[in-house]
């Protein structure tokens, strides 16, 4: 079995544990990511988190279904699973190929990461390449790239699937109120 991290041992660096904190309250917290659920089979956690384009790259798989329901199987009565979720349906119609580069460090410790967008025809999917880039003894280097693809969610989409799942209260938090730059799906396990 994969080891459980505490949210103590996780926030404030992790946005999406934070929030469960925020809503859970003062405590200790056991947290998985919805990557390793399935080693947590038969156990409960408190929260079970999905980090950026997870649930997007699961659609895209025809995975997203199974996952969530995985998540609830391992969630104890009331724990919560936090997705962050990017929101590109209002986007289809004018498929962008990037959003602005992210820089982070400063100095000889900065980094770029750039995403590149390629959008299926009919606008459902799009591949994400991510490219990271480091400050080198001269130039700029590729540290790593990642590509996946993803199928575009709505929120009626993340909702409806939360709740196939089982999922009892639901809730969206604007990037305004989580301070994540994506929206964040906070899903409360049935008790």
């Amino acid at each position: 079995m994969c080891p459980v991290t505490t949210a103590q041992d996780l926030a404030p660096e992790d946005p999406l544990v934070a929030v469960a904190v925020a809503v859970l309250g003062a405590g200790r917290y056991e947290v998985v990511d919805l990557l390793d659920a399935v080693r947590h089979v038969g156990t409960r956690v408190d929260v079970v988190r999905a980090g950026d384009d997870l649930l997007p790259r699961l659609a895209h798989e025809n995975a997203l279904s199974q996952a969530l329901r995985l998540a609830r199987d391992i969630l104890r009565p009331g724990g919560l699973l936090v997705a962050a979720v990017p929101e590109l349906d209002k986007l289809r119609s004018l498929r962008p190929t990037a959003p602005p580069p992210r820089v982070t460090g400063r100095g000889k410790d900065r980094q770029v990461t750039v995403q590149l967008w390629d959008w299926a025809p009919d606008g459902e999917s799009y591949a994400l390449e991510v490219v990271q880039l480091v400050r080198g003894e001269s130039t700029w280097e590729v540290a790593n790239t990642v590509l996946t693809r993803h199928r575009v969610l709505s929120p009626e989409q993340i909702a409806d699937e939360l709740a196939a799942a089982g999922f009892g209260h639901v809730q969206r938090l604007a990037p305004v109120e989580s301070g994540h730059p994506l929206p964040i799906w906070i899903a409360v396990a049935p008790g």
